[in-house]
């Protein structure tokens, strides 16, 4: 179980510099932007396999979700 947490939190970086890089945000901010989101917490309890998805996918649907609140 261990080394799927582990994969799963480098999973979570790389989906933060994305955040990062396509938003133009702070490290830090995509971190709340991401630890924040809907889609954080589906893919923590490992609803659908979102886990299985790519980075990219992942980051777009937060950058979605965070827009459709502005």
């Amino acid at each position: 179980m261990e080394a799927s947490r582990i994969i799963l939190d480098m999973k979570y970086a790389r989906i933060i510099e994305i955040l990062a890089q396509q938003l133009h945000l702070t490290r830090e901010e995509a971190m709340d932007l991401f630890y924040n989101s809907p889609v954080f917490e589906l893919i923590d309890k490992g609803v659908a396999d979102l886990h299985c998805r790519s980075d990219q996918y992942l980051a777009d649907e937060i950058i979605k979700e965070a827009k459709s609140k502005i």
